[in-house]
């Protein structure tokens, strides 16, 4: 009897944490529940989108406005075309800034909206003009090293 008994909490204590493990596994892939109240969409184009995924966070003054629906290749120019589902409640003036942003030195990469003045909003459907693609760490390096090595080069001359 005290055998079974034993094995019933250790059971239990496995199950718990198999939910626990679950819960946090959704939580880091943003998949848990969505807050968004009648969401609508809107579009942003990017030459570089660097590791931004879809379900990533789209944030203004720090604080999550929407969500990535979707991103995919735009086949005429060869640009990222976003697609976004912004929560109802937050309306942002046709002349917004969209940035693709990294919160930490190697954490998750979001698209940050910046308001401009425009006293017309966006509407649902429509495109972010302004927008700046992400920050490539390997692009800047490789620049980085390439003008080093250019000055190093030119000051034998």
């Amino acid at each position: 009897m005290r055998r079974t008994t034993i094995d019933i909490w250790v059971g239990v204590f496995v199950v718990i944490g198999f939910l626990a493990l679950l819960f946090l596994a959704l939580r880091v892939g943003n998949l848990g529940s969505s807050k968004l109240q009648s969401p609508y969409l809107l579009e942003a184009r990017f030459d570089n989108i660097g590791g931004l995924k879809a379900r990533a966070a789209i944030k203004s003054a720090g604080v999550v406005v929407g969500r990535i629906e979707s991103i995919t290749l735009d086949s005429k120019n060869y640009q990222a075309l976003v697609s976004m589902r912004m929560d109802d409640r937050y309306r942002f003036p046709k002349d917004t800034f969209a940035t693709i942003n990294t919160s930490g030195l190697l954490g998750e990469q979001y698209i940050g909206l910046e308001p401009g003045g425009d006293p017309e909003n966006l509407e649902p459907g429509d495109v972010i003009k302004k927008t700046q693609s992400a920050v490539v760490l390997e692009k800047l390096i490789s620049q980085f090293m390439f003008n080093a090595a250019e000055k190093g080069t030119s000051g034998d001359k």
